[in-house]
């Protein structure tokens, strides 16, 4: 009788979506490297069971999830992996429709369905492991998830449908967690969550974001810490006091505005004004003299005008953003906002998503010639052709700008910081050499 060769199984994470993605493979992966099981990470690898962490935010990034899911699904049909399994916020919202339009996948799991997955392993949920993770990113950054889940109810996002409501992690498990990554090289972390400044009411019964600030700084070895998705409606000013007071805190801040059109922001259930956002901002400049402030913007929103968008053109040009990205409205089911018609036509949210960003490059163009001269404190991140490439303290990783250093004259290690005078720049981009 022939006995059946027993093959150790090997799997890759494939990861779609935001930053809180990455967080929750990097956990999925500690949890089966625990159990001894081999995993890789978007890997070209041969692999035969494959996990696709999903994204299920607007119409573009769900059509690149079906998509990819599609393309394993092919390939287990073929016999080319053993397994395909599907989890994250498109698996959260979609899991009857995907079991029944893709029945190659052999399971779906939602957002909070790390021991299940496991259970697919035979593998136990090692809880001695939380606040310890696999970083999938550059060794020297990481982010640090500080809270899951969103009680804000803007209409047009879905993300409470698929993430749940708010619920923050102890300031003990995130310092803890602070500490092991700096002692596997980790220099900058970036604070994450649905909405930041919700962080602390459901555990301590208050906005505990700055104290959350001051644990962190005392983690040796961490010297930059970098805030993402503040909301503006009732922000915690004593946030810019801590910022202003803590040089590990970099001068950075991820504030999505989403529109500056009163009639817009209360059809959005933004729950707050275009002149308190104008205030806000003005208070943050004020307090924080050298901040970086980061949003993004929404057009193309069910009924928004012509007038309504030159509002929001108006308040960009004002406000002069350091940074800013644009989404066009994609219309979600379920959310308050699919209740009303999608009226504004596709290309004419093209058209004032471009209007938005020429605005904005302008701005950034303006602003970046107004650094050459100036030196500044970089963190180098790869090597890239014939370039080092590096960030300031008012960038973050794959969204914002970069300062580039010619490889060919200098030479710089991938993880360090350098002194940098910056000697030329185009709209988005710094080039400079070593001070």
């Amino acid at each position: 009788m022939k006995s059946k060769t027993l093959k150790k199984d090997k799997v890759n994470i494939i990861t779609l979506g935001c930053s809180k993605n990455i967080v929750d493979s990097e956990n999925l992966m500690t949890q089966l490297k625990a159990n001894d099981i081999d995993v890789v990470h978007d890997s070209e690898e041969k692999a035969n069971i494959v996990i696709v962490n999903t994204c299920g935010f607007i119409d573009l990034a769900k059509e690149e999830s079906v998509n990819t899911i599609l393309e394993y699904a092919a390939i287990r049909k073929k016999g080319g992996i053993d397994k395909l399994y599907v989890t994250g916020c498109l698996s959260q919202r979609y899991k009857d429709d995907l079991e029944t339009e893709i029945p190659e996948v052999d399971a779906f799991f939602g957002t909070m369905e790390l021991p299940a997955i496991l259970a697919k392993f035979n593998a136990d949920y090692r809880h001695e492991l939380v606040g310890e993770r696999i970083t999938t990113t550059p060794s020297h950054y990481a982010y640090l998830k500080i809270s899951e889940g969103c009680n804000r109810t803007c209409s047009f996002c879905a993300i409470p449908l698929m993430r749940g409501g708010h619920v923050s992690r102890t300031i003990e498990s995130l310092v803890t967690e602070a500490q092991n990554l700096a002692r596997m090289g980790v220099k900058e972390i970036m604070l994450i969550a649905q909405e930041l400044t919700y962080y602390g009411l459901d555990l301590y019964k208050e906005r505990a974001l700055p104290k959350l600030l001051d644990a962190l700084c005392e983690v040796e070895g961490i010297e930059w810490i970098r805030l993402h998705y503040a909301y503006p409606s009732k922000f915690p000013m004593e946030i810019f006091d801590v910022m202003a007071r803590q040089p590990k805190i970099c001068n950075y801040l991820d504030i999505p505005l989403q529109h500056a059109s009163d009639s817009v922001l209360q059809r959005m259930k933004r729950q707050t004004t275009r002149e308190e956002q104008r205030q806000l901002i003005m208070e943050a400049r004020n307090k924080v003299p050298n901040i970086a402030i980061r949003t993004t913007f929404l057009v193309g929103f069910p009924g928004e005008t012509e007038e309504e968008f030159e509002e929001l053109c108006d308040f960009v040009q004002e406000m002069q953003f350091e940074r800013m990205g644009v989404f066009q409205y994609s219309h979600e089911e379920d959310t308050s906002a699919y209740l009303a018609e999608d009226d504004v036509d596709t290309e004419v949210k093209a058209d004032r998503a471009s209007t938005l960003m020429a605005i904005q490059q302008d701005i950034s163009n303006e602003k970046n010639h107004q650094k050459v001269g100036q030196t500044y404190r970089v963190l180098i991140d790869r090597k890239e052709g014939e370039y080092f490439v590096g960030r300031t303290e008012y960038d973050s990783p794959e969204v914002d700008n970069e300062v580039l250093v010619d490889a060919k004259k200098y030479f710089l290690r991938i993880g360090d910081f350098a002194s940098i005078r910056i000697t030329q720049a185009d709209d988005y981009d710094l080039y400079g050499e070593p001070a």
